[in-house]
């Protein structure tokens, strides 16, 4: 008699019933066995260490260094938001996580912080999908600050695509000079050099007076990335008289673009023309 396999087959039940039979578990003190006092004022939060360590090295690392015979299982998370904290419990019980603009940023930091890749894969989506003129900037920051290339190159197409608005929005202001060096380097910025310098010095008048410092010395690092080549001698002339009273840009600065806007110099950086750039007679030389 003759016996075959018996074949195995995966049924999945309906996700949204799990998740929502789980969202119930979400801070409910019933069969809850640890406790978290979350932010400044100690909010009491309560959840279930195996779901918790089966979903996040980080809190089985959290639990296994408790001595359970005298330590109880609560822990103070004073550097998170109560709502956050819950943003991410939810994600944990239901593998789901409702996001908007207010949160998302933290909800990405809590991520990386916790080591949970996936969301953090679906906080970088929401940000992408969400981009606008006036989150442009603190999406770029955020990239920046956290190291996510995939969020800052997406960030950065906006931010070509759209640069004279993104410029003038208020948040603009508000990014690093890390950020800021982030944008400046790039080619393809839909933006005039000469705007451009003007919307660099405004960061740095602003930032000077935020830093209590003066405007000379501020954006050192940046203004390394601004074209002056790319202006005509007219041009060029105004800004150095321009410059004599603030001292924005340093006075070596002038010269150097003068010998390039006059020589040329195909392949540096200096002489290469962003698309935005209006045309000047001087750029054939720099494409020849």
């Amino acid at each position: 008699m003759s016996t075959t396999e018996a074949v195995t087959t995966l049924m999945n039940g309906k996700v949204q019933i799990y998740a929502a039979a789980m969202k119930k578990l979400i801070n409910n003190e019933t069969f809850s066995d640890v406790k978290f006092h979350v932010g400044v004022n100690k909010v009491t939060i309560h959840a279930h260490q195996s779901i918790l360590a089966a979903h996040c090295a980080v809190f089985k690392a959290m639990f296994l260094d408790i001595n359970r015979e005298t330590d109880e299982m609560q822990f103070d998370l004073v550097d998170m938001t109560p709502r956050i904290f819950l943003a991410m419990l939810e994600y944990i019980y239901t593998n789901q996580i409702r996001l908007n603009s207010d949160i998302a940023v933290d909800v990405l930091a809590t991520a990386l912080e916790y080591g949970l890749d996936d969301l953090r894969d679906l906080c970088v989506e929401f940000l992408i999908k969400n981009l606008t003129v006036s989150n442009a900037c603190d999406v770029m920051q955020t990239a920046v600050t956290y190291n996510q290339n995939d969020l800052k190159e997406m960030a950065i197409v906006f931010i070509e695509n759209n640069t004279q608005e993104v410029l003038l929005s208020e948040i603009f202001k508000d990014i690093s000079e890390d950020a800021l060096v982030t944008i400046i380097r790039s080619d393809k910025l839909n933006i005039d050099e000469i705007d451009l310098i003007k919307a660099v010095k405004m960061w740095a008048t602003v930032n000077s007076e935020v830093d209590k410092k003066e405007v000379s010395l501020v954006g050192r690092n940046a203004i390394k990335h601004l074209r002056l080549p790319l202006l005509s001698l007219e041009e060029l002339g105004a800004l150095e008289n321009e410059n004599k009273t603030d001292f924005f840009l340093p006075a070596e600065f002038f010269p150097t673009a003068v010998n390039l806007n006059k020589q040329g110099n195909k392949g540096n950086p200096m002489c290469t023309v962003r698309r935005g750039t209006f045309t000047r007679p001087h750029h054939s030389q720099f494409n020849g």
